[in-house]
C-alpha cells in the first residue's frame, strides 16, 4: 500500500497515469445495464449530458477543455483486454458463473465503441454532451465522472509544492483511518465501495479500496469499480441505475404505458439477471408510488437500494411493504449509497441491525474527502455533486422525478406531467451531498 502520491502528483505523466486506465474501469452495473441495453434496446438513440448540481463551482475555471478532449480521446482508444475479458467471462458474480453472454463478450472484444461527444465552455460553465446509440453512450456515463473529478483534482494539486503536497494526503491518510477504525468497532457492519465517479482519483481510490480490505475483513463487501475488483480479486458490486426506467418511461406512447415502464424495465431485467442482482431502485418516479402499484412478484426481488428518499423512512416503508404482503424483511437486503458518511453509515446499521440486511454503499466521501485537508485552508479540493443525466431518447425527453426534488432532471413541463401521471409527492427539498 506504499504510494508515493506527492510524488506522482508532481509528475503526472500519460504513460504513469492515465485517469482512466481501462474500460473495466467503471462502476460494474454500468456493464450489466450495457448487456441489457445491447440485447433489448439495440436500436435505441439517446443523448446525455454532464450536469453540475454544486452551482457555486464553475467547472472551466478548474478544467481545461483541451486537456479534458485528450484525456476522452485516450479513452475511445482504449480496448477490452483479452485476460479481462476471460475474467468477466469465468467468474463468479453475486454467486452465479458466466453472468455475461458469449455473443455479449464477443461484441465487446470487435464491436463495441464509445458514442461522439461535444466538449464547450461558456462564462466560465463546462459543458459535456453525449449523443449516438444507447450501447454506445451509457459507458461515458462513469468514464467522463472520473475524468472531470481528477482533472479537477491534478488543477488544484498543480498548485501546491511537494511538501504541501506530503501535508495534504497526510491530512488524508489520517483521516481515512479514523473513518475505518470506528467501522471496526462495529461487529456485522457490511461496507462497499461505490466511489468511483466521484473520486479523488484512481490512485486514492485503490488506496482506500485496498485499506478497506485490509481493515475491514469480512465486513467489507468490495467495490463498485469493475477494474479493481479484476485486479485484487475483489466482489464486483453494483446492479442497475435511473437509467433504465428513465428510458423506458420516454419510449411509452400512452399514460398507462409510462405508469407501467417501472415496472416493464423490472420484468425484462429478470429475464436477463436473477438471485442477487434482483435489487430494486424504486425512487426513478417516487418510491411510494412504485411500491403502492407493484405486481405481486415485485416482492420476491432480493432488496432494494435507497438513493434519494431519507434512509430511515425508506428502510421502514420496504421493511412495511414486505411485511404487508407476507415477505420476510430478515431474508432481504437493504443498501444505502446516497451521501454516506460514517456517522450515518454506523447510526443506519444500529437501526436496521436484525430487522433487514443492511449494507451500505459508501461513495464520495470515502473517495474523495479531502475537507479540511489542504494546507492553505483552501476548499478547492472539496467534493462536488457532479452528475450524468439522461436527457432523450430517440428524441423525447427523458424525466427523473426522485424523492428529492433537487434531484430532478428534465423539461419543467415534462416533470409536471410526470407528476400528474404518477401522482408523485413533493418531498422536502434536501441538500445534495
Amino acid at each position: 500500500m506504499q504510494v508515493n502520491f506527492a510524488e506522482r502528483a508532481d509528475n503526472h505523466n500519460w504513460k504513469l497515469d492515465p485517469i482512466v486506465r481501462s474500460l473495466l474501469d467503471t462502476d460494474f452495473y454500468k456493464l450489466l445495464m450495457l448487456q441489457f441495453i445491447w440485447k433489448n434496446f439495440s436500436d435505441v438513440h439517446v443523448t446525455s449530458e454532464i450536469v453540475n448540481r454544486t452551482t457555486t463551482v464553475e467547472l472551466a475555471d478548474q478544467v481545461s477543455t483541451t486537456l479534458l478532449i485528450e484525456q476522452m480521446e485516450h479513452v475511445r482508444s482504449l480496448r477490452f483486454g483479452r485476460s479481462e475479458l476471460v475474467w468477466l467471462a469465468g467468474n463468479t458474480f453475486y454467486g452465479t458463473r458466466s453472468i455475461f453472454q458469449p455473443d455479449f463478450l464477443d461484441w465487446l472484444e470487435h464491436g463495441f465503441k464509445l458514442s461522439d461527444y461535444e466538449v464547450t465552455e461558456h462564462d466560465g460553465k463546462l459543458s459535456i454532451r453525449f449523443s449516438g446509440l444507447w450501447r454506445e453512450v451509457t459507458m461515458w456515463e462513469v468514464y467522463a465522472l472520473s475524468l472531470v473529478n481528477e482533472m479537477r483534482t491534478r488543477s488544484a494539486l498543480s498548485q501546491l509544492t511537494e511538501l504541501e503536497l506530503d501535508v495534504l494526503y497526510a491530512r488524508a491518510k489520517t483521516k481515512l483511518w479514523d473513518k475505518i477504525e470506528r467501522l471496526r468497532t462495529v461487529p456485522g457492519v457490511r461496507v462497499s465501495d461505490f466511489g468511483t465517479r466521484r473520486r479523488h482519483s484512481f490512485l486514492w481510490q485503490e488506496y482506500a479500496v485496498k485499506a478497506m480490505r485490509v481493515s475491514l475483513g469480512a465486513s467489507f463487501s468490495g467495490t463498485s469499480n469493475t477494474f479493481l475488483a479484476y485486479k485484487h480479486d475483489l466482489e464486483a458490486i453494483g446492479t442497475n441505475a435511473h437509467e433504465l426506467p428513465m428510458a423506458l418511461a420516454a419510449l411509452a406512447n400512452t399514460e398507462a404505458e409510462l405508469r407501467q415502464a417501472q415496472y416493464r424495465v423490472l420484468d425484462l431485467w429478470q429475464q436477463s439477471y436473477g438471485g442477487s442482482l434482483l435489487i430494486l431502485l424504486p425512487d426513478t418516479f417516487g418510491t411510494t408510488q412504485f411500491l403502492a402499484g407493484a405486481p405481486e412478484w415485485v416482492a420476491d426481488w432480493t432488496g432494494q437500494r435507497i438513493d434519494s428518499k431519507d434512509p430511515i423512512l425508506a428502510g421502514d416503508e420496504y421493511i412495511a411493504w414486505l411485511e404487508a404482503r407476507g415477505r420476510d424483511p430478515r431474508k432481504k437486503l437493504l443498501i444505502a449509497s446516497d451521501g454516506l458518511d460514517v456517522e450515518e453509515i454506523l447510526r443506519l446499521h444500529t437501526y436496521f441491525n436484525g430487522r433487514i440486511r443492511f449494507s451500505s454503499g459508501w461513495g464520495t466521501l470515502l473517495t474523495n474527502d479531502f475537507r479540511d485537508c489542504h494546507p492553505r485552508g483552501e476548499t478547492v479540493l472539496d467534493p462536488i455533486s457532479l452528475v450524468c443525466k439522461l436527457m432523450t431518447v430517440n428524441g423525447r425527453s427523458a424525466v427523473k422525478l426522485s424523492d428529492n426534488p433537487r434531484k430532478a432532471t428534465g423539461p419543467t413541463e415534462e416533470i409536471a406531467r410526470y407528476r400528474q401521471v404518477f401522482g408523485s409527492e413533493t418531498a422536502e427539498r434536501v441538500v445534495v451531498v
